[in-house]
């Protein structure tokens, strides 16, 4: 009961009224009073002391009166220690460029080079272990027709020397559209040709695949020399079916359509024809 008492008593001395008056020291007139309960008084200083903080936060915060704070740091000074970061982290990477630089001239001129052109396996885009490379009962067809008609002969005919290479029967190598033609004065020696994915990539003419591997610019590529001094070239492709040695015949499968190498963007072939050592457009042999 007692404590109840207390918490009344409390409780009513809260909302209990009481008048400050001020008066005037000689004449006792009152110049100010206020009337309030203690519980109001609570509020309004509460209220006041939060006003007061939020103004001082504010005037720190965005008024110069900041940078006179022990500890606070300018915003210049900041913007400053960010650039400089930069320059550093920079010269950082072109010390290490460098480094790498003189690191790699040293191999070169001691001879202790290493590639460092990661070659990936075989079918490294595509399974392509169950597709087979036997010509299918049509090709093998066509190639004995080809072979018993002396127009269509795959050496050259007994014309004068001048003939060149007109007399030659080209297989495509692929059915496809031709999306980038022979152009010498770009720099591109073949043409581009998009076919559909796992096409045979067949050989335009008897011959001896002289090379047969990977490069980091062209991907798979495979290489055959025929008659006259004339050389076939395909380049990207997933995978290879034949060696370095092995002959031959036109129409012949030796590879398979990828997008294999550095300078490939999407599946296709590039085709390319060298007669005695120079690049000939290959649209004017082959009919894709």
């Amino acid at each position: 009961m007692t404590e109840e008492k207390k918490k009344a008593t409390l409780a009513e001395r809260l909302r209990r009224r009481y008048r400050m008056v001020i008066l005037n020291d000689e004449s006792f007139e009152e110049m100010f009073s206020l009337r309030s309960t203690p519980g109001g008084i609570l509020i309004i200083v509460s209220a006041i002391t939060i006003i007061m903080s939020f103004l001082v936060i504010s005037l720190i915060a965005f008024t110069p009166l900041r940078e006179y704070i022990p500890g606070y740091g300018d915003i210049s000074d900041r913007k400053t220690l960010i650039a400089l970061s930069l320059k550093a982290d920079s010269v950082e990477q072109l010390i290490a460029a460098k480094n790498e630089y003189i690191e790699n001239l040293q191999n070169v001129l001691s001879g202790n080079t290493t590639s460092d052109t990661i070659k990936p396996g075989k079918n490294a885009e595509k399974n392509t272990q169950h597709i087979t490379v036997k010509p299918s009962r049509t090709d093998s067809i066509l190639r004995q027709e080809i072979e018993q008609q002396d127009k269509f002969s795959l050496t050259l005919s007994n014309n004068s020397k001048g003939s060149g290479i007109s007399g030659y029967f080209f297989f495509s190598p692929v059915k496809g559209m031709v999306t980038h033609s022979f152009n010498m004065a770009e720099g591109h020696y073949g043409v581009d040709v998009v076919a559909k994915e796992n096409a045979f990539i067949k050989a335009a003419l008897d011959g001896t695949v002289v090379f047969a591997g990977w490069t980091s610019g062209d991907g798979y590529v495979i290489q055959l020399q025929h008659n006259n001094n004339l050389m076939s070239i395909y380049k990207h492709n997933s995978d290879i079916t034949k060696n370095i040695g092995d002959h031959v015949k036109a129409g012949e499968p030796i590879a398979i359509i990828g997008n294999t190498g550095e300078t490939s963007s999407s599946t296709h072939l590039h085709f390319e024809l060298w007669y005695n050592g120079t690049p000939i457009n290959p649209q004017d042999y082959v009919l894709f």
